[in-house]
């Protein structure tokens, strides 16, 4: 569980910082460090039984991928 939980620390971090670059090519970024500890924070929560933060996490899930579609997907979408 440790290795689970530095990883939620980790890309958790990262995600935040990067979301407050005010360089754009650095800011997004951010939503895919956020995706990445996101299967790690939903297995924490739903082994442990916090329904609340479990919730959480699935909302934080789809404003990531908000974020992968705008930054990501939708721009290779166009081309």
């Amino acid at each position: 569980m440790a290795v689970e939980q530095l990883l939620i620390a980790v890309c958790g971090a990262l995600a935040a910082w990067l979301s407050q670059d005010a360089r754009r090519d650095r800011a997004r970024w951010a939503c895919l460090f956020g995706l990445a500890s996101q299967p790690f924070f939903l297995a924490a929560t739903w082994r442990a039984g916090q329904w609340g933060m479990f919730a959480l996490a699935l909302l934080y899930t789809a404003a990531w991928m908000r974020g992968a579609w705008a930054y990501w997907l939708a721009p290779a979408w166009r081309r």
